[in-house]
């Protein structure tokens, strides 16, 4: 199963492709933000397969996040090593 993972942009990169790093509750991984070219630094973002597809509020990445930590280990098994 793949599932978006919320997360928030801590750093952009402009090159090309624009990517960046993300946090998703505690772990960072690179991402590429050519799809939501409308995110910045401190943005949330829906994150599928190591690209961000959508800019969400912080309200509903709060709540997704709070869905994915009911599953065990659901953050980790998605983001990888």
């Amino acid at each position: 199963m793949c599932l978006g993972i919320p997360g928030r942009i801590v750093s952009v990169e402009e090159d090309f492709p624009r990517g960046g790093i993300v946090d998703f509750d505690g772990l960072r991984r690179p991402v590429c933000l050519a799809y939501t070219p409308e995110a910045g630094i401190g943005d949330h973002v829906i994150v599928h397969v190591g690209f961000a597809i959508s800019v969400v509020n912080e309200e509903e990445a709060a709540r997704t996040l709070a869905v994915l930590r009911a599953m065990p280990d659901a953050i980790e098994t998605e983001l990888g090593p």
